[in-house]
């Protein structure tokens, strides 16, 4: 056993959890514990999810009545190392992981990383045009070299380069979790908790790193709803914010 626990924060995502479930359900490594945390749902999610564990010993529900990712997340978090785990990884409800994300992210521990940030993939079954998910894929990079000269990520204190890792595809050991304070408790529309994370453990270690074999296929609804210039202006620190961020 790894002692891997995978969190999922979820937020009125009763029509789709289910298959982020099932994609969990059919890791080719199954020697982990999942704990989902309904964030103050108004749908069914926390009963798609009841009913999906009812059968599951190794299925966990909690709840979190404070809105937000970060808070939701950090709530899964330190339920799962109050129960002994050891090695921490998050998706979210709206995501798929690869059937060897979880044998990937213990290969990435067993390398010597505390931190593991993974590969982020559109979603192909949205009805988003492949040109559109892939000038995304394009965008992202821009974005995550950008990143490593972006003010807001160079600091002297800083004990290696600046890494972008997703919020729905990262793991971390529970040590380093609880040393770096953790995701802060925060709403999706104020911070991005993954980069306030990677930031926070930067100044701990320098044993992080992508790892492009570690695969999440997330949700591109946002494109949908908004087009692909408003959707990347969003993730570039909410230059642009919507009157509804909660896509459905």
């Amino acid at each position: 056993m790894t002692g891997l626990w995978v969190v999922v924060p979820a937020y009125n995502e009763a029509a789709g959890i289910t298959a982020t479930l099932e994609a969990l359900a059919a890791q080719r490594d199954s020697s982990f514990s999942l704990v989902v945390v309904d964030n103050g749902s108004t749908d069914a999610t926390a009963g798609v999810v009841a009913e999906f564990a009812r059968t599951r010993a190794w299925v966990y529900l909690v709840h979190e009545p404070e809105k937000g990712t970060g808070a939701a997340a950090d709530t899964g978090m330190r339920f799962a190392v109050g129960r002994g785990a050891v090695r921490l990884a998050r998706t979210d409800a709206d995501c798929l992981p690869a059937r060897d994300w979880t044998q990937r992210i213990n290969a990435a521990f067993a390398s010597g990383l505390c931190l593991v940030a993974g590969q982020l993939l559109p979603r192909t079954d949205e009805g988003v045009p492949a040109w559109q998910r892939w000038l995304l894929v394009g965008a992202v990079e821009l974005a995550s070299a950008f990143g490593k000269v972006r003010p807001g990520n160079r600091d002297s204190r800083y004990l290696g380069p600046y890494v972008m890792a997703p919020g729905c595809n990262i793991a971390i050991t529970s040590e380093l979790y609880v040393r770096s304070g953790g995701f802060p408790r925060t709403k999706i529309e104020d911070v991005h908790e993954d980069r306030a994370l990677v930031n926070a453990v930067r100044l701990l270690t320098a044993d992080y790193g992508l790892r492009r074999d570690v695969v999440v296929r997330g949700s591109v609804r946002r494109v949908r709803a908004w087009g692909l210039l408003k959707t990347l202006a969003w993730y570039a620190d909410h230059r642009y914010r919507p009157e509804l961020v909660d896509i459905r």
